[in-house]
């Protein structure tokens, strides 16, 4: 399996914690009516390469007024960009946006991160003691604020693949972070870090918490997927070496795209 599948593989785990799925002969449709505003709980995920104009016409008939009907803003994610610029231009002629985030892919070399340990800092399991806590580290603007991250953390907790854990500053809630197990690889995902601790090294602390919850699992490979060059080179000075770049592609129409979000 490339690079490419095995992404696109985990990504379809993650995404089905929190969403309803279908699939469909070119991909899946997945859609959350309770969260409409959470992207990746509400759009069209296009797996195969789209040729013809009369096959992008079709999933266009099919999924605009899947989301219309439910009051949600039409969007399509696609891994391929290269094989979709059919579907792409037919979709920007019907007034869709676009936008291409370059996505990093690393992979955990296997060298403990380098942190200095303190009494401060403490490292636990998300339960329903602290739920209300790592909500709310969670809940920042870059996750889409409260009202969309509570409902997909809700499903998330409640979901047998992924394992949550608040990083705590003199007992003080910090930052969070959390696995997701997909097949035999493990991602790390939604890192956040509340505004006044951040600039403060937390993430290496997670991260090396994260690498010895990993290798406890038994797991072949932990991964992670940067939103952009520089989460990158944190990751890098971690222990993660980069293997390859996705072109990921968001086309929408209506709503703010992701860039405007981070």
């Amino acid at each position: 399996m490339n690079l490419l599948s095995i992404v696109e593989q985990s990504d379809i785990a993650y995404k089905h914690a929190f969403s309803n799925r279908v699939e469909r002969p070119w991909g899946y449709l997945f859609w959350n009516e309770e969260n409409p505003n959470h992207y990746d709980a509400n759009h069209a995920h296009v797996s195969h390469p789209v040729t013809e104009i009369g096959q992008a016409a079709a999933i266009m008939e099919e999924v605009i007024p899947f989301f219309e009907e439910k009051g949600i803003y039409p969007r399509f994610y696609l891994y391929d960009q290269q094989n979709q610029q059919v579907l792409i231009k037919q979709l920007e002629s019907q007034g869709f946006r676009t936008e291409v985030l370059p996505s990093p892919i690393q992979v955990w070399k296997g060298e403990l991160a380098t942190v200095h340990n303190t009494a401060e800092i403490v490292i636990e399991p998300v339960t329903t003691a602290n739920y209300e806590e790592c909500l709310r580290v969670e809940s920042v603007p870059e996750f889409g604020g409260k009202e969309v991250r509570e409902k997909a953390f809700a499903k998330e907790f409640a979901h047998p693949a992924f394992q949550h854990f608040l990083l705590r500053v003199n007992g003080e809630p910090a930052s969070s972070l959390c696995l997701l197990q997909a097949g035999e690889i493990m991602r790390i995902e939604n890192v956040a870090t509340l505004p006044d601790f951040r600039g403060k090294g937390l993430i290496g602390h997670l991260i090396r918490f994260a690498q010895e919850q990993f290798m406890l699992s038994g797991g072949s490979q932990l991964w992670v997927c940067p939103i952009n060059e520089r989460v990158e080179r944190v990751y890098s000075r971690y222990g993660f070496e980069t293997v390859g770049v996705i072109p990921f592609v968001h086309v929408f129409r209506g709503g703010k795209g992701v860039l405007e979000i981070r």
